[in-house]
């Protein structure tokens, strides 16, 4: 079953016959192969004709004998049409060492437009960079945000309390593969469990060929256990230490780049909200999605304020944003989110019930003097009005709003 991502589809489908080669990345599991089929769909509504259309999906036993580059561009080259336009999809083409050159030939000798989906940090590391320079557009596709998630479960369900439904999807997490019918927790973390397995020791353990196994899944573990925290590598040092084992800080940090290449986590950086620039200390570090930490640590209730951060980070970085921690002052602003000149402030708390906590959440934001919009992200059942020109809402409803 495939349910229309009409989010990324907007984006890719304008480039449809451009001179770019087609970019798209993220976790495994995360829907790329889909958005594929969908463009694939696209072309036969304009009447492209299926011999034009060639499909590869390198991860299948079908295509084994494709094993150097060399392969790849003879083989494509053999099933070209003559006189028409081709259009090439090449599905997890990370698997093929040194693809780039063969798309890059492919584009330059033929009339070719492809369309690339690939997993790890082979798809945007230097190489690309110097082959394909100028000549490609990339697309970071996500699991499924709360909004794709209702529609995935619409599919094949009533949904009639969305502030209930969010609970839900806090607890099973956005992998579209868990999402295309009903599943218990338990069903959905071990399909989780195993995205997660193969992220870990495929695009992660086998490329980089690392050795201390066990210390990456304890930084994993350290990663995914503080969410929305602000940590280092010296913090995460200690606490490896407190467990009777020593790492030192630049292996640390080489794991966490990992984990990022691997799409496993997102960094985010620090913005001084004040002096307008960019922080490199103290960073906080979110998941791809919520279902990985349920998987590794299972789930608990009481991580539903770190939860919330994560979702919002996510949902804000899909519509295209470039998201940091704010520092203003001597306090911290949870969110502020950049797209061109369009900037919005998130504090995000789980519930209000006292006058301090509403001063000390709204104020934050009071004292920054601009007329940017400005949010309070809240789970109680007060959440809804404005507050001095700050704008307050119950999280479901934040997500789902068409445009902040």
């Amino acid at each position: 079953m495939l349910v229309y991502r009409k989010k990324y589809m907007d984006k890719i489908i304008p480039f449809i016959d451009t001179p770019f080669i087609k970019i798209l990345t993220g976790i495994r599991r995360c829907g790329k192969s889909s958005i594929l089929s969908m463009l694939i769909d696209e072309l036969k509504k304009r009447k492209i004709n299926g011999e034009q259309i060639i499909s590869y999906r390198f991860d299948s036993l079908e295509f084994d004998e494709i094993k150097t580059v060399k392969d790849l561009y003879t083989e494509v080259k053999s099933r070209l049409c003559d006189g028409k336009k081709t259009y090439l999809f090449f599905d997890e083409i990370q698997e093929i060492e040194e693809w780039e050159k063969a798309v890059n030939s492919l584009m330059s000798d033929f009339d070719v437009d492809i369309y690339i989906t690939g997993s790890n940090s082979r798809m945007m590391s230097s190489e690309i960079s110097t082959y394909l320079s100028g000549r490609y557009v990339s697309f970071k596709i996500l699991p499924l945000t709360f909004g794709e998630y209702l529609d995935f479960r619409k599919s094949y369900t009533d949904i009639n309390d969305t502030q209930k439904e969010f609970l839900h999807y806090l607890k099973i997490g956005g992998f579209p593969a868990v999402n295309i019918r009903e599943y218990t927790p338990d069903e959905v973390y071990t399909v989780v469990r195993d995205i997660y397995n193969s992220t870990i020791f495929t695009d992660i353990v086998k490329s980089s060929k690392i050795r201390k196994i066990e210390l990456l899944e304890r930084i994993v573990k350290y990663a995914f256990n503080n969410i929305g925290k602000t940590f280092s590598a010296l913090t995460l040092s200690k606490y490896i230490k407190s467990q009777n084992r020593t790492i030192d800080t630049e292996t640390i940090y080489s794991y966490l780049e990992k984990l990022e290449k691997a799409y496993i986590l997102h960094r985010c950086s620090r913005y001084d909200i004040k002096g307008k620039e960019y922080l490199k200390t103290q960073e906080k570090f979110y998941l791809a999605d919520l279902s990985l930490r349920h998987a590794v640590l299972g789930y608990s209730p009481d991580s539903i304020p770190a939860l919330m951060e994560n979702v919002i980070y996510l949902e804000l970085l899909s519509r295209g944003y470039d998201v940091y921690v704010g520092k203003f002052a001597d306090t911290e602003v949870v969110f502020v989110a950049m797209k061109q000149e369009n900037k919005l402030y998130v504090q995000v708390t789980y519930e209000i019930n006292r006058n301090d906590t509403e001063k000390r959440e709204y104020g934050k934001l009071l004292d920054i003097k601009d007329n940017y919009p400005k949010y309070v992200v809240r789970m109680d059942d007060l959440a809804g009005g404005n507050y001095e020109g700050i704008r307050t809402m119950h999280i479901a409803d934040f997500l789902l709003c068409e445009e902040y």
